[in-house]
């Protein structure tokens, strides 16, 4: 992967309350901007070949599969579209989350790794928008995982954990 898009946030939240909520992939909705659910493809639903489709408005989705999955601290979603395509513009991308702990509070990184279609110049280009979503994506996850209110206008709870066939 060429470039990267990196944001932490301290939670007020223990490690282990922390990884409680963060280890439940269908709660994503529920602090990603632009979703309106989630669903799980066939088979695990935690840890490594855990696989959803995040929807999006306007009928888009994105399929996200754990490829990496530590236990208490964190995993590694590859993003696609169906089998093996990554979604437009990327060539390549991932989304990690890690926790590490901060005394009786958390800190929680989100980092973006991705390769874009474009090259390095699309890259550069595009670096401060895909630094504000982490960016915002953090900021909404923190605000949830601490209050328990979903931070995403577009949220559609009644699918929220509906399972794909």
């Amino acid at each position: 992967m060429s470039a990267i898009a990196r944001h932490s946030v301290r939670l007020d939240l223990s490690p282990q309350a922390a990884w409680a909520k963060l280890r439940d992939l269908s709660l994503a909705p529920h602090y990603v901007p632009g979703l309106t659910g989630c669903r799980f493809h066939p088979g695990v639903q935690e840890g490594l070949g855990a696989s959803r489709r995040v929807l999006r408005k306007g009928g888009q989705y994105l399929d996200e599969s754990v490829v990496q999955w530590q236990e208490g601290t964190g995993f590694v979603l590859r993003l696609h579209k169906g089998s093996n395509e990554s979604p437009f513009p990327f060539r390549q991308a991932s989304f990690s989350y890690a926790l590490q702990a901060e005394g009786n509070a958390t800190r929680i990184t989100l980092q973006m790794s991705y390769s874009l279609r474009g090259g390095r110049l699309a890259e550069w280009l595009l670096a401060k928008a895909f630094n504000k979503v982490v960016r915002q994506i953090a900021e909404n996850l923190k605000a949830y995982y601490e209050t328990g209110r979903t931070q995403n206008p577009d949220m559609a709870v009644s699918t929220s954990n509906i399972k794909v066939a």
